[in-house]
Order: structure tokens, then sequence, then C-alpha cells
């Protein structure tokens, strides 16, 4: 079992391309770690802002009634991947996980095998 903070590390070191990597609580928009991103890339903007996509989808299926869960959601931009991982263990409802991705070079499902690894390695 790993903490935040280390889960946070290795998925920096064991996925490529990795531009930076967030936990995030949905419910308030808040970081609860982050690894990497820098002064052009704000990882507290990026999380706050994803929080709303989450919400919004969340909020759409439940229009729809679809009785399903999110497993994740990505986003592709022209040079970048973004990967949010809504995470299932006890405990961590309303949490998701957050990566940037450089899509140069990223595998984006070698990215999705070994966040979902890390998923059930991390206790919150």
């Amino acid at each position: 079992m790993s903490n935040v903070e280390t889960a946070l590390k290795e998925a920096t070191t064991t996925i490529d391309g990795v531009i930076g990597a967030a936990l995030v609580d949905y419910s308030s928009g808040m970081a609860l770690g982050t690894v990497g991103g820098g002064k052009d890339f704000d990882l507290a903007v990026a999380a706050a802002g994803n929080t709303d996509v989450v919400r919004s989808k969340v909020r759409t299926m439940e229009l729809l009634g679809l009785k399903d869960e999110i497993e994740d959601i990505l986003i592709t931009l022209g040079t970048q991947y973004h990967l949010i991982r809504l995470l299932k263990a006890r405990g961590s409802s309303g949490l998701f996980i957050y990566l940037a991705l450089d899509k140069g070079r990223a595998n984006l499902a070698m990215a999705r095998h070994q966040l979902k690894k890390i998923e059930t390695e991390l206790e919150v």
C-alpha cells in the first residue's frame, strides 16, 4: 500500500511522458497532493478545472439514468493527453488522479494500465 506522495511519484517515474500528476478531491476541487507541473503548468489550477469536468459528467450520467461508473476520462489536446481516473477503493470516494502527459512521449494504453495499478496500491 502506498500513500499519496509515493503513488504520485510512482506515476511520474513509471509512466512515460508525465508532465504532472495530482490527487484531487472533486467535492472541493482541492489537490491533496501534486508532483511535477511547474511555472508553465499549474497543477492546482488544473485540479480545480478538471473537478468541473468530473462533476459535469457525473451529473450528466445521473440525468441520463445511467447506472454505471466512470473508469476514466480522457481529454486529448494537440500536444498533451489529460487523463482523469476516478478512485473506487474504500475510503477514496470523491477522489480522482489527474495526469497530464506529453502526447509525443506517452503511450496512452500503458499510462492507463499503470494508473490502474497505482490506484489499487493507493491508501488514502
